[in-house]
C-alpha cells in the first residue's frame, strides 16, 4: 500500500461528520462551502468504497462500515492532533480557547474560588463557561465536544468511550437553627423525623439517599419543599424549624456565614458521595484539557 496515493485530510472530514452527523455543521466546523464538503464526502467514499453517510430525517446517519472505522479513525485523529500540540510546546495556554463545565452551585461554590486566579494566571486568553448538569450526565454534550468535562457526584454507568477520575469524597451532616426546640436534647432519628424537611432535587425527584435509607428502615420523613439548589437551601434555615441534609461542606460554609446555624450528624447510615470528573475519549488526550483536569484536581485536593 502506497500511503502517498491517499488524502489523509479525509479522515479528519470523517471524524468531524461521525461526530457530528449533519454536513451543515461539519462544513461550518471545517470552514468549508458545502459544495467543497460533498466534493471531499465524494472523495472519502470512493477512497473507502461505502457510502459511509447518508441522509436521514435528522442529518446523516453512519453505515455499518463507518461504525465500523470510526473507533481507529478518531485514534489517528487524535493522536496527529497530540503530535502537534506537542511541536508546539505550552503554546496551548496562551491562546483563545473556551471550556464549558457541566456541574452543579455547589461545586462552582466549592472549586472556583481557587481554580479561577490559576486560570486568569496561567492561560489568560481562556473563558470558562459553567452550565448546571440538571442532575443527569449530559452524555450528548460530551459526545459532540459541546461539554468539555462534567464534575457530579450521581453518574453512572458511564459508555466505554468517558474517563472518570475522583475528585474527593465527602459525607452527610445535618444543618439545622441552634433555635430549633426540637433539638433542644439533640439530633436522634426521632427529633430528626418530628422535623420538617428541605430536600436538594436538580430533577424534581423528592426520593434522597436519605429518603432511600429511612425506607430501608420502615420510616419516611416529610418533606416540604425541593429545591434545585445546594446553596440556597442554606439559607431557609435560620429561627426555623427546618432541617437540610447536605454535604458537610455546604454545611460549614453556610454555618461560618450565619452564627445561628449548627451542623449534627445525620442519625441514620448515609453513604458517602464520591465526586469525579467525567470526560469523552475525544478530548482526553488534548493538552489544554488535559491541564485542565489536572488543575481541577489539584485545587479539589486542597
Amino acid at each position: 500500500m502506497n500511503i502517498a496515493s491517499k488524502d489523509l485530510n479525509l479522515l479528519y472530514l470523517f471524524h468531524v461528520l461521525y461526530q457530528e452527523r449533519n454536513a451543515t455543521l461539519a462544513a461550518s466546523r471545517m470552514a468549508l462551502s458545502q459544495p467543497a464538503l460533498s466534493h471531499k464526502l465524494n472523495k472519502l467514499r470512493h477512497q473507502f468504497g461505502d457510502p459511509l453517510f447518508v441522509r436521514a430525517p435528522r442529518g446523516l446517519a453512519a453505515t455499518p462500515r463507518a461504525h465500523e472505522l470510526a473507533p481507529e479513525v478518531q485514534r489517528l485523529v487524535e493522536s496527529l492532533a497530540a503530535f502537534y500540540e506537542r511541536c508546539d510546546g505550552q503554546d496551548f495556554l496562551a491562546r483563545p480557547a473556551r471550556l464549558h463545565l457541566y456541574s452543579t452551585d455547589f461545586m462552582e461554590q466549592t472549586l472556583l474560588p481557587r481554580l479561577l486566579p490559576i486560570l486568569r494566571r496561567q492561560a489568560p486568553n481562556l473563558v470558562l463557561i459553567t452550565h448546571n448538569t440538571a442532575g443527569q450526565l449530559p452524555r450528548e454534550a460530551l459526545e459532540k465536544g459541546t461539554c468539555d468535562l462534567a464534575i457530579a457526584g450521581f453518574y453512572t454507568d458511564l459508555p466505554d468511550t468517558f474517563h472518570q477520575q475522583r475528585l474527593l469524597s465527602e459525607d452527610f451532616v445535618v444543618l439545622a437553627s441552634r433555635s430549633n426546640p426540637r433539638l433542644h436534647a439533640g439530633l436522634d432519628l426521632e427529633a430528626f423525623l418530628a422535623c420538617d424537611h428541605l430536600l436538594t432535587t436538580l430533577t424534581g425527584d423528592l426520593d434522597g439517599l436519605v429518603d432511600r435509607a429511612l425506607r430501608a428502615a420502615g420510616r419516611s420523613r416529610r418533606i416540604v419543599a425541593g429545591l434545585s439548589s445546594f446553596i440556597a437551601p442554606t439559607r431557609l434555615i435560620p429561627g426555623t424549624d427546618l432541617l437540610l441534609t447536605c454535604l458537610r461542606s455546604v454545611a460549614e460554609e453556610a454555618a461560618e456565614r450565619e452564627p445561628e446555624l449548627c451542623l449534627h450528624p445525620v442519625p441514620l447510615n448515609v453513604p458517602k458521595i464520591e465526586l469525579m470528573q467525567i470526560w469523552h475519549e475525544r478530548t482526553h488526550a488534548d493538552p489544554l484539557r488535559q491541564w485542565f483536569r489536572q488543575q481541577l484536581w489539584a485545587v479539589a485536593q486542597q
